[in-house]
């Protein structure tokens, strides 16, 4: 299995500092990993959950307030020696100042984030993912790349129980543990038991809305009505790439302006589904507001909101899909399916997303190009998707860096895999940047890089 070249960059690093990482241990598997490879892993715990899926040496918790947290965090890169920052989640707010004063120092930082690619891959990128990702833009870029058979991932076995599991201990133990992190702030509520009656709101809601829509698949996918409308996906409510990367200061403002675009200029025979996002089933309900809303519109008879419909069935027979910037649009370029993105994202690439206004796309959606589309993916699974869970299974961290890039040219081929500055410029200087143990993992002696390595040439992170 292929390990992505963002991977192959952080293990140049000697004494990386991971800062919060997802629910679960996933961070403590990375930092074995790393570790493995002859690192000197750092770690800060900002609360219970934190401290109690790490508990390593090298790990230091952070019980100042926010404001202090600059500060205090520049004088713990400079005490010890750190060259790379690694996150999970880049517009937290504690994260958000990391990056600022990682920006100021000259140190690269890798952030994890969910997989752009699903199911069994999370996505590590340096600088930043999303809306801040430095994957290029340009259909040529794509066109121009060899292309090589990929092996297929390793299955993760993720799923909801385990990520709910690990979601109610840490909050648990963030509770637990409040009297020595005072000033804990989540980005997200940490209450156990507002969270236990949430979810449970919500697996009621799933079986009720089973049984209300048992027939809808069925008839959006008859002869009669398959590409006959328009699949709107909701992202859940506070995602950052809404909050962060988008045009919107809310989910319902988008809905409003998409229905009102829809009702204005699209077919009369077509409709808009709008389908709810299955994590967020707990915390919102949009059946009143979509449904004022269609009246007003004039379109209450062909709009249908629906809710756990089979995604990839909907995909293959909506005549188009419209997103903000959901990585559902990259399954539906999957299936062959136009795209329209509404908001700053990292695929919406000419010949892959449609580039026209979203008033046009209702009456002509524009087609994928299937063979742009394999590059495309080719070129993330080799450069940012890693053959993980956060909440399951971690293959890509059971195999030595050595087997990632083949026995053969060791990491000979590793200056193929990379276009981004910063991220390994050439074979040569990726080996001689090794530390002695990786260079006993990856085969052969080779001598380590200068102390005085620097980052200077490592592409700049983009700052929201």
């Amino acid at each position: 299995m292929p390990h992505p070249a963002s991977l192959l960059s952080l293990l140049r690093h000697r004494r990386p500092l991971l800062l919060q990482g997802p629910m679960g241990p996933f961070f403590a598997r990375l930092a074995d990993y790393l570790e493995a490879h002859g690192q000197q892993v750092y770690k800060i715990n900002f609360n219970g959950g934190d401290g109690l899926f790490f508990r390593r040496p090298g790990a230091v918790a952070y019980t100042g307030r926010a404001a202090d947290w600059p500060q205090w965090l520049e004088t713990h890169l400079h005490s010890h020696r750190v060259d790379a920052i690694v996150l999970f989640g880049q517009t937290r707010p504690m994260h958000i100042a990391a990056r600022k004063v990682a920006a100021q120092l000259g140190l690269p930082v890798y952030v994890f984030e969910e997989g752009y690619l699903r199911p069994d891959y999370v996505t590590l990128e340096l600088g930043g993912v999303n809306g801040d990702s430095a994957v290029p833009k340009e259909p040529s870029f794509y066109r121009s790349l060899p292309t090589r058979p990929l092996p297929p991932a390793m299955p993760t076995r993720q799923s909801f129980l385990s990520m709910m599991a690990y979601a109610m201990v840490y909050g648990l133990a963030a509770n637990a543990m409040r009297w020595r992190y005072p000033f804990q702030k989540h980005h997200r509520s940490l209450n156990p038991l507002t969270e236990s009656f949430k979810w449970a709101r919500g697996g009621w809601r799933k079986l009720a809305h089973a049984w209300a829509e048992r027939h809808v698949l069925a008839q959006l996918t008859s002869p009669e009505r398959s590409r006959q409308w328009f699949l709107l996906p909701l992202q859940v409510h506070n995602d950052s790439q809404i909050l962060h990367h988008s045009p919107y200061p809310s989910v319902e403002v988008m809905i409003d302006e998409v229905m009102e675009s829809f009702a204005c200029h699209a077919d009369s025979r077509d409709w808009l589904v709008i389908k709810h996002h299955p994590m967020d089933r707990a915390y919102r309900d949009y059946a009143a507001f979509i449904d004022e809303r269609a009246r007003a519109h004039g379109v209450s008879k062909r709009v249908l909101y629906v809710h756990d419909l089979h995604l990839p069935t909907l995909l293959k027979h909506a005549r188009g899909v419209v997103t903000v910037n959901s990585t559902t649009g990259l399954q539906a370029l999957f299936h062959g399916t136009p795209v329209l993105t509404l908001g700053d994202c990292f695929y919406a690439i000419p010949g892959l997303v449609s580039q026209k206004p979203l008033k046009g796309f209702w009456r002509s959606p524009s087609g994928v190009d299937a063979a742009l589309f394999q590059r495309f993916r080719h070129y993330l699974v080799r450069h940012t998707q890693l053959n993980a869970s956060f909440y399951a299974d971690t293959p890509a961290l059971r195999v030595p860096a050595l087997h990632a890039v083949g026995e053969g040219g060791v990491l000979d081929d590793v200056a193929s895999l990379v276009s981004q500055p910063g991220l390994m410029m050439d074979a040569v200087e990726a080996r001689q940047a090794l530390s002695p143990v990786q260079a006993q993992v990856l085969g052969g002696t080779l001598p380590a890089a200068p102390s005085g390595e620097t980052w200077s040439q490592t592409q700049p992170m983009r700052m929201p």
